[in-house]
């Protein structure tokens, strides 16, 4: 399988690209900053450089044609104001849903985040990051694509656990980056993951059995 990553340079990406490689998958890279191919290519990566915030149809096209999955991964990042979290974490994902539309590429893994169910209203960035991410994985599931949306509590460094609490919603909580970017690798293949929203955070069930409860979570509404 050929696995196109948006923003591979950053932390989830950059543990979920070995993996990838590791188990016989070629992984393309979509990178901003040209300074940052070669830690990608290190990764096991094909780093391609591709700005998604500003990109044109045909750039995106360009960047992802010829892949049989994407992973978005990318966002605007901290301390980036509300403007880049409407045009990163919402406008490049939606970039990549309608490339992926237009040259057939079904399957579609997005990484989200907790709290957007019901993402609140007020001006602070945070909440607008919110808002951004709920409107990406709505353009992602109405288009009708097969399409995963994994989204985990509270980031941290530390060393994978190994273990998760997924449903479609999970009490508050943090999780290793370890532990999400294993959990994509582990759905990304799984047609059971197919039209699935769930939530994700450190808990007591092994990756591999994660996938049957994320199985029988009722598929999305849009799918």
């Amino acid at each position: 399988m050929l696995v196109t990553i948006a923003g591979a340079h950053g932390k989830i990406a950059r543990l979920l690209t070995p993996q990838l490689v590791a188990r016989g998958d070629r992984v393309r890279g979509v990178i901003r900053n040209p300074d940052h191919a070669s830690d990608v290519e290190a990764d096991g990566a094909e780093p391609v450089v591709c700005d998604l915030e500003h990109a044109t149809d045909d750039e995106v096209d360009a960047a992802v044609a010829g892949t049989d999955a994407i992973v978005f991964a990318a966002g605007a990042g901290p301390g980036s104001g509300a403007a880049r979290k409407w045009t990163v974490d919402h406008g490049a994902a939606r970039k990549l849903v309608d490339a992926a539309t237009r040259l057939g590429i079904r399957r579609y893994v997005m990484v989200g985040a907790m709290g957007t169910d019901d993402p609140p209203q007020d001006d602070e960035v945070f909440s607008v990051y919110l808002r951004a991410k709920a409107q990406a994985d709505d353009d992602l599931r109405a288009v009708g694509l097969d399409h995963t949306i994994v989204r985990p509590g509270g980031l941290v460094d530390d060393p994978a656990q190994g273990r998760v609490a997924v449903g479609r919603h999970v009490a508050r909580g943090s999780i290793p980056r370890a532990d999400v970017a294993a959990l994509i690798a582990a759905v990304l293949p799984e047609p059971a993951s197919y039209g699935r929203t769930f939530e994700l955070v450190e808990g007591d069930t092994p990756i591999d059995e994660a996938l049957a409860v994320i199985e029988a979570l009722p598929p999305d509404g849009g799918r």
